[in-house]
């Protein structure tokens, strides 16, 4: 398998450089990722299970979909490739964005642009990314967050405490 290479990022959020993604993890460089909420006509989100064989945070439950920006790649291309790959979920438009949050410990170093997309048809989880997957209300995603926090993965938490405090 050939390895992955991701951009590595200044502060700023530009591109100084390109790692291996091991090495990007292992040095805790800054670098790029995307995550999708996928909302249904009736205003629910589908909320995926990390698969147990993930490197980072396995087995938690976590975005729509979410993944790495690859070396060259900007963000906006990223997530349409990640619901594509992880959902089965081919956008014809570019997705709407919703908020970029600051690389920090709970991202894993990641500057993480957030974006939302409305979809009613089909999801087809890919199981070498997701274990499971389901609709559940927002309210119900709070209150589930707030009883079990340790179910969820990190920048998730991040991502939807703002969700919760916009709705």
């Amino acid at each position: 398998m050939a390895s992955e290479f991701f951009d590595v990022v200044n502060a700023a959020d530009e591109v100084i450089g390109r790692q291996p993604r091991a090495e990007v993890h292992r040095l805790g460089l800054l670098h790029r990722a995307v995550h999708v909420l996928v909302f249904n006509s009736r205003g629910q989100v589908y909320l995926q299970k990390r698969a147990h064989t993930k490197d980072r945070q396995p087995g938690l439950w976590d975005s729509s979909a979410s993944g790495h920006v690859d070396a060259g790649e900007d963000y906006d291309t990223a997530a349409l490739r990640e619901l594509r790959e992880e959902l089965g979920i081919a956008a014809g438009a570019p997705l709407a964005r919703l908020f970029k949050v600051p690389a920090c410990p709970e991202t894993d170093n990641e500057f993480v642009w957030v974006y939302k997309c409305v979809h009613d048809g089909p999801v087809a989880p890919d199981p070498r990314e997701i274990e499971c997957g389901g609709w559940y209300w927002p309210a119900a995603v709070t209150r589930w967050m707030a009883e079990r926090p340790h179910e969820f993965a990190t920048a998730f938490r991040l991502i939807w405490a703002r969700i919760a405090e916009q709705t």
